[in-house]
């Protein structure tokens, strides 16, 4: 089993920035090599959405437009981490942020990025994000 273990989320005015950690741990027959991580986002009475995503060794990455231009998304292999920074908050980004894997990646196919819910192996338990105005 994986565990993706989230860290950072808390309260910020709008303008401001936080940054998102998740640490992957795990088992077995994990190969961090062929993974790709991402990050989602569930505010209250909505879907979980894909906001950003990056390849195993970080050469492609994915934003969605609600979020591109203010958050980048990194990742440390050695110390199989993933972050988010998210800069120039803004109240609609307030959610409970996720961390998630796919391994082997199927968030990727031909180029393209596809940041689908049911193609996630692994998800973490979530950290808050708030944003007032």
């Amino acid at each position: 089993q994986v565990q993706l273990v989230e860290s950072g989320g808390g309260s910020v005015q709008a303008g401001g920035s936080l940054r998102l950690s998740c640490a992957a741990s795990g088992s077995s027959g994990y190969t961090y090599s062929s993974k790709c991580m991402g990050w989602f986002r569930q505010a209250p009475g909505r879907e979980r959405e894909g906001v950003a995503a990056i390849s195993a060794g970080g050469g492609s990455t994915y934003y969605d437009d609600s979020v591109k231009g203010r958050f980048t998304i990194s990742q440390d292999n050695a110390k199989n981490t993933v972050y988010l920074q998210m800069n120039s908050l803004k109240p609609d980004d307030t959610a409970v942020y996720y961390c998630a894997a796919s391994n082997p990646c199927r968030l990727r196919y031909g180029g393209f990025w596809s940041l689908r819910v049911d193609l996630i192996n692994y998800w973490g338990q979530g950290t808050q994000v708030t944003v007032s105005s």
